[in-house]
């Protein structure tokens, strides 16, 4: 097929979506990102075209809405909720809850549609799912958190389950909030499954779960730049956001050489010139974590440091652009300096961080660019290996789920390369993770029939 019959082909394609869900524009954004990369491919399947999978696979398999009532501490309240069961062609649905404000259908679409191929990606049996509520866990209380959790389980028990949805943490979902929404479904269900993933350790967790998205982030970094030329050690890394992505990214770049120059949150960001140390960053740790403080608070407890209020890092001179903190947060002109100061790699660590146009710019310019959704694959990974360790009976140690985790990261890269490699210039990692993991799912869905 010619470009222009396949550019046709997505303009049509696209056209219907956004007439059926015209509000949807991140839902938008994250298929067409799909659709560049396979159509050129897919239009040459007629095997695949006759059982017109790309038109059902960007239709997810049912979107449940439903409201949420609970005593909070000030009174009554009520949230809206969902979860959105993309496709389960490869196996149970699989993903996170996102708690806050910004949730909206049209996010979880996205966020589900992109955890179809992730999961594609980490070769093990899952489907793509979404979901969360409009609730914020952010200063409420242990009690009110826990009367939230268990008013929405009382609606989300009746579409999970460990053969058919098993949901994880996302933002404002940590291991607190799965607690209560696990004690809850076993008090409704009367039965102990691993029916949700990062649970805490005594009761079914996996060691290094909390780690698992930074960690394999870091390794996908690393594997990208070996097979380039280049070493991470030494390189400048900026990296966006303070959360669990953010920070073991962070322990994890540094245990590996790099020089660590900047973290943030939502009131701006932290620039420390000389690289972000251990023991600096376990008092980060601790301010997010455990004091539940602001990044601005930061900068009186790490020397050389500086607070940019209301800044972004990718102002900073760096190497690698690691953005780990939510979507579409690096826009063009960031993407044009980074370009200009001379970046090597961008590795995701957030799903979509990245605009259409900033994507661009970076394919213009031959820099390396990790998708997230083979980037950040390795949180999803390990809550595959906590399924099989519930599944078994059995608890693994922190350094066989480790060693289980960088062999699907190296399978995962490999994957991207056997897709997205090119005569000349570097691996297209874009076209690479969305071809191999549409490959996968086109695959099962042409295999099922039409269902």
């Amino acid at each position: 097929m010619s470009s222009d019959q396949t550019q046709s082909a997505i303009d049509e394609l696209m056209e219907q979506i956004r007439r059926n869900d015209s509000h949807q524009e991140e839902f938008h954004q994250a298929v067409e990102e799909v659709l560049v990369s396979v159509m050129p491919w897919y239009l040459e399947q007629e095997d695949l075209r006759r059982c017109r999978v790309v038109e059902r696979l960007v239709e997810p398999d049912r979107v449940i809405s439903f409201r949420v009532a609970h005593l909070g501490d000030d009174g009554i309240q009520i949230h809206r909720a969902w979860r959105v069961q993309f496709n389960n062609a490869l196996g149970p649905y699989k993903g996170g809850l996102r708690f806050h404000p910004t949730v909206d259908e049209s996010v979880l679409k996205f966020l589900a549609f992109e955890q179809i191929f992730k999961n594609s990606l980490t070769g093990l049996p899952m489907g793509g799912a979404k979901g969360g509520s409009t609730f914020d866990p952010r200063g409420k209380s242990d009690d009110e958190v826990m009367r939230f959790c268990q008013s929405m389980m009382l609606e989300l028990h009746r579409h999970i389950g460990e053969n058919v949805d098993v949901p994880a943490g996302d933002i404002g979902v940590g291991e607190r909030e799965i607690s209560y929404l696990f004690g809850q479904y076993m008090r409704i269900e009367n039965r102990w499954e691993g029916t949700l993933t990062g649970k805490r350790l005594s009761y079914g967790g996996s060691r290094l779960r909390t780690e698992a998205t930074g960690y394999g982030c870091l390794y996908f970094c690393e594997l990208m730049l070996e097979k380039h030329g280049h070493s991470l050690e030494d390189l400048r890394v900026a990296i966006s956001g303070s959360g669990n992505v953010a920070l073991y990214a962070a322990e994890k770049a540094i245990a590996q050489g790099a020089k660590v120059i900047s973290l943030s949150d939502s009131d701006g960001t932290l620039s420390i010139p000389d690289g972000l140390r251990s023991d600096d960053l376990e008092s980060v740790k601790d301010l997010k974590q455990e004091r539940r403080g602001r990044i601005s608070e930061a900068e009186a407890e790490i020397d050389g440091s500086k607070f940019l209020e209301d800044d972004v890092p990718w102002g900073l001179e760096c190497d690698i652009a690691m953005p780990c903190a939510t979507q579409n947060e690096l826009d063009e002109d960031h993407a044009r300096t980074l370009v200009d100061q001379g970046v090597v790699a961008v590795c995701e660590g957030a799903n979509m961080p990245l605009t259409a146009a900033a994507a661009e710019v970076m394919a213009e310019h031959e820099v390396l660019h990790a998708p997230g959704k083979a980037s950040n694959a390795g949180g999803v990974a390990v809550s595959g290996l906590e399924q099989s360790q519930n599944s078994m009976r059995l608890n693994w140690s922190r350094e066989e789920v480790d060693d289980r985790l960088r062999e699907i990261m190296r399978k995962i890269h490999d994957r991207c390369v056997e897709e997205g490699e090119r005569e000349h210039g570097p691996v297209d990692y874009v076209r690479g993770a969305n071809l191999s993991g549409f490959k996968r799912v086109a695959d099962a869905m042409r295999a099922y029939g039409v269902t």
